[in-house]
């Protein structure tokens, strides 16, 4: 069962890079969060779960040379959000393979709704002006 769907209407920013990257982010997560509540083995979550952040570091950091290169005037705030969630990310992460912590039904609703958030308020945003 997907935990989050990607949809033109809700998620699309009509950058084709960024919304490319979010079908792969999504494809990712939703993998994941199959593995983790499916009850499959902890080596293979961990692969997952070490994929899915890596991917995470690096659409964050295409969408700001993006919005570097464009001169994106929310620059900042955006940058706070994405670095906001990759702290979240690399404690879980450490936490997960010192095995003080597990991937869960709650983690992966944290960063859907996080996904929920961001997508519409802050990477619709830039639209304009990645496209300029």
């Amino acid at each position: 069962m997907s935990l989050i769907t990607w949809t033109a209407e809700q998620f699309g920013t009509n950058v084709g890079f960024a919304d490319e990257e979010h079908k792969v982010l999504f494809d990712k997560l939703n993998k994941l969060y199959d593995l983790a509540i499916g009850g499959a083995a902890r080596s293979a979550i961990g692969t997952q779960l070490d994929d899915l952040i890596a991917y995470v570091v690096e659409h964050f950091a295409h969408e700001e040379r993006e919005m570097q290169a464009k001169g994106f005037h929310d620059y900042p705030a955006h940058k706070a959000e994405h670095v906001a969630l990759i702290g979240i990310c690399a404690d879980l992460q450490k936490k997960f393979h010192a095995g003080e912590a597990e991937v869960t039904e709650e983690v992966g609703q944290l960063v859907k709704g996080w996904l929920d958030n961001h997508i519409p308020k802050f990477d619709k945003a830039y639209s304009n002006a990645l496209n300029r």
